[in-house]
């Protein structure tokens, strides 16, 4: 398993600076990492780096809480895309989610339509750990109905990230033609190796250079 296939190369410190979006960006070309996950403000420089490299251009939408106005994600979607992302990981309004209102499901699908007419792909961040079992079982469907082309358990900002059970139960619930990606808390290469395994097809990861030390020396 090529592991580097996987990770979405991540930096979403509030402290970062231009240097660092530099070093993640030629970390991703060196380890052929299949993308860069950067916040908003530095797509635009994150897209001159990776240039002609074959690299998605991740960012965040509604970030980190979901709890914006619909209007406020789509003109956040429309801002992103001029600026050069390919994949926008869109947090579900959990607030809404939550009380069983219909507009999670149709702020979704608005984002949906709006990222795709663009020929960009969505990411539904489902935050997991504010969520039961069945909760996580409802959201990943209702993801899925709305037009993701992604179901990705995730902030990174919620103090607990992906575990393997979320992972499986995100993957049992998704159709196939839905992808499931794990963030948060990945920093050994074991993480990351029981995430696929479990069933996650993209690894968001900020540790992605350490991990790749691990798996080129087999450990």
């Amino acid at each position: 398993m090529d592991i580097n296939r996987y990770i979405e190369h991540t930096n979403l410190k509030p402290t970062l600076v231009d240097k660092d979006i530099d070093q993640l960006v030629a970390e991703a070309k060196e380890h052929s990492f299949v993308g860069v996950c950067v916040p908003p403000f530095w797509v635009k420089k994150a897209a001159r780096e990776i240039g002609e490299s074959d690299i998605q251009l991740v960012t965040v939408i509604g970030f980190p809480l979901g709890y914006q106005m619909t209007e406020t994600k789509l003109l956040e979607i429309d801002k992103a895309i001029e600026a050069g992302a390919n994949e926008l990981d869109i947090v579900m309004n959990i607030s809404s989610f939550k009380t069983g209102l219909p507009w999670t499901k149709i702020e979704l699908a608005k984002c949906a339509s709006r990222t795709h007419e663009a020929g960009c792909m969505m990411k539904v961040i489902l935050e997991t750990s504010y969520l039961t079992e069945e909760e996580i079982v409802t959201a990943t469907q209702l993801c899925a109905a709305a037009g993701a082309d992604f179901v990705k358990t995730s902030t990174g900002f919620s103090g607990a990230g992906a575990t393997v059970e979320h992972i499986r139960i995100m993957r049992q619930n998704a159709p196939s033609n839905v992808g499931v990606k794990a963030s948060g808390g990945i920093r050994i290469l074991a993480d990351a190796q029981a995430m696929v395994a479990a069933g996650a097809d993209r690894l968001g990861a900020s540790a992605g250079v350490a991990i790749m030390k691990q798996w080129r020396e087999g450990t």
